[in-house]
Order: C-alpha cells, then sequence, then structure tokens
C-alpha cells in the first residue's frame, strides 16, 4: 500500500481497538488491524474487494 493511503474504519466501531481498517488507492484495496498499523496488510482488486463484502453483506458465509 501506498504511504500515503488514508486509513478508514466503520462509524460504527467502538473504542476497543479491535477493528478493521481499510484504504483505497487506484489499484488496490488494503485491509489491516488498527491494533498493528505498522503490521501486515492484505491487498485486494476493488472487484475481489467488492465481491467478498457482498457476499458478506448477503449472508452468504453465515454458517
Amino acid at each position: 500500500m501506498s504511504p500515503q493511503a488514508v486509513w478508514r474504519k466503520s462509524s460504527k466501531s467502538g473504542q476497543s481497538g479491535q477493528c478493521v481498517e481499510l484504504a483505497h488507492t487506484t489499484d488496490v484495496a488494503g485491509v489491516r488491524d488498527s491494533k498493528n498499523p505498522t503490521g501486515p496488510v492484505l491487498t485486494f482488486s476493488q472487484a475481489e474487494l467488492t465481491r467478498f463484502l457482498n457476499t458478506v453483506k448477503t449472508g452468504q458465509l453465515d454458517g
């Protein structure tokens, strides 16, 4: 991820520091753990992230 990436977390996140943060650049979307901002970043194409989020939103991963 670009060092200039702007990381965001959900406005519904609490203050416990256990949040997922997202950042977007022109080419990729990054996902990281808010407790470890200098740690590893998972990167996905915009299409991959959109597919994943739609899958979660529609409950397809619910057990």
